[in-house]
């Protein structure tokens, strides 16, 4: 048996399923491409997570968008971030080409050009549907390490929930959030400090200082209602497809604070919302984090613990994690440890530094004895990559260069006028930006502040008028009493004066005579 016949049936063996899979394209070796050798992923094991990872330019972005169409042509829903703003083209089907009919002729699978159902997906003020989650739901402990306040100040937060929670303050956005800091260390103070212990103004502070952070990245758009629910992620069309959901972030690539809040509250509300589904045939949803190293550059540590936990629990509720980012080191090893399928495309080796990370790279894979992985790291072509994923027992397949298929769809952005049109049409639009500011804890607590300010402010009239009546009763009694006084003063000078004696002893000596 030559090399050749024996590298094609390591392939066949490697990637033949009982189950339902996806085809991703042909085998490659020695730059020859086999059509009889196709490189497939098993549905069985997309909810054990994968990276996409290579140099700008060699085709990452193609390679996830081919992913969620194959993923939606099974029915199963598909979440994916857009920084580059340069994934909406999957609504539309693609033109076609002919080197894209040369690329499929090569690795033996038909193509058909098609369009795909999509929502568009907003954290800001783009066209689109608005996600928003409430402060309630993201709860002290998580906002704690979005924060990343001190254990003090953890603690802190979770007073002010345990308050809001037993006082009915309900804990929509941000202003709600601040506000019941303030009034902790405010008007409240003594009300807190009774029933939960004392807290300090200075650490209040901090953590107000820290929230006006994330607002000035948009946070204030993002906390508030109507919360979006995750059953809205999991739709099909009416021919059985799954929905393409694109969050569009192309305003907040510089706005890390924002995308990773985002990002964990998204995870622990599906976390915490979908079902066990056990080891099923197949994920209910999909979710591919472009421009990864967003996520983990500029979160703190307790952050990135939070992320590692989630991303080991979240695959039990059939959940798929795929990460893209230009090098596999931009993720933190304790989340790529978790990675089952590895779409690996080029890396450049300009530097020392590049061609370290190239050797990283490339002990990350399984060994072949068919490829030396890091030269081959630094000789793919555009659209072609190494692959390496789980066969439906969980074990790594034989690693394989790889012709990738073309996307079917558009590989390029919508107009304006496809966008608006699509937006316009969606029901999830009408149902999620409606703007919503129904009574909280800002007002509720701005209500009983001027409630008892204005409380205080009738006891200090009263107070001041029962002054004012104790002093011109005062008055008037001194009125009397000099009065009274005056005119005994008046009388007794009458009767002691010299005239009076006089006349009085004249009238005695009459009287004798």
């Amino acid at each position: 048996m030559s090399k050749t016949e024996a590298f094609i049936e390591e392939i066949q063996k490697g990637y033949t399923f009982k189950g339902d899979y996806i085809a991703l394209g042909g085998a490659m070796h020695n730059e020859q491409t086999f059509a009889d050798a196709q490189i497939k992923i098993p549905l069985k094991t997309l909810n054990r997570h994968g990276l996409i990872a290579g140099a700008t330019g060699t085709g990452k972005t193609k390679t996830l968008q081919v992913l969620a169409e194959n993923l939606s042509n099974k029915g199963i829903p598909v979440l994916l971030m857009d920084l580059k703003g340069d994934l909406s083209g999957i609504a539309q089907p693609s033109p076609g080409h002919s080197k894209i009919d040369e690329r499929h002729k090569k690795i033996g699978i038909p193509f058909h050009a098609s369009g795909f159902p999509v929502e568009v997906l907003t954290l800001s003020e783009q066209k689109g549907t608005r996600l928003r989650a409430t402060v309630s739901e993201f709860g002290p402990v998580l906002l704690s390490r979005i924060l990343n306040v001190t254990e003090t100040q953890a603690g802190i937060l979770a007073i002010i929930f345990k308050y809001c929670d037993d006082n009915k303050l309900p804990l929509l956005d941000l202003n709600d959030l601040k506000k019941a800091l303030q009034y902790a260390t405010g008007e409240g103070k003594e009300e807190i400090q009774k029933e939960y212990g004392s807290i300090s103004k200075t650490s209040t502070g901090s953590i107000i200082r820290k929230i006006i952070e994330i607002e000035q990245q948009g946070g204030d758009l993002f906390f508030g209602e109507r919360s979006f629910e995750i059953d809205d992620l999991l739709r099909q069309d009416d021919e059985g497809r799954g929905y393409v959901n694109i969050i569009r972030l192309t305003d907040i690539q510089d706005k890390p604070k924002l995308f990773s809040t985002f990002m964990l509250s998204l995870l622990a509300e599906i976390y915490s919302t979908m079902p066990e589904q056990g080891d099923s045939d197949r994920p209910e949803l999909v979710l591919f984090l472009d421009e990864a190293h967003l996520i983990f550059n500029q979160a703190s540590s307790a952050l990135l613990d939070q992320i590692e936990n989630i991303v080991k629990l979240i695959r039990s509720k059939g959940v798929g994690l795929y990460f893209v980012t230009q090098n596999p080191t931009d993720v933190p090893d304790g989340v790529l440890g978790q990675l089952g399928l590895k779409i690996q495309h080029a890396l450049r080796a300009f530097t020392a530094k590049d061609r370290k990370a190239i050797k990283l790279t490339a002990e990350n894979y399984p060994i072949s004895k068919f490829y030396d992985t890091a030269e081959v790291l630094t000789s793919l072509g555009i659209g072609e990559a190494l692959v390496s994923a789980l066969d439906e027992k969980g074990r790594p397949t034989p690693l394989a260069q790889t012709m990738l298929r073309a996307p079917m769809s558009r590989m390029d952005i919508l107009s304006e006028n496809e966008l608006k049109e699509l937006v316009e049409t969606s029901a999830l639009a009408k149902k999620y930006n409606e703007t919503i500011d129904k009574e909280s804890a800002y007002e509720m607590l701005n209500e009983k502040i001027a409630k008892a300010e204005a409380a205080t402010a009738k006891e200090v009239a009263k107070a001041e008028r029962e002054k004012l009546n104790k002093k011109n009763t005062s008055k008037r009694s001194t009125s009397k009493r000099s009065s009274s006084n005056g005119t005994q003063k008046a009388i007794i000078k009458v009767l002691t004066s010299a005239t009076f004696i006089r006349g009085a002893l004249g009238i005695l000596n009459k009287m004798m005579r």
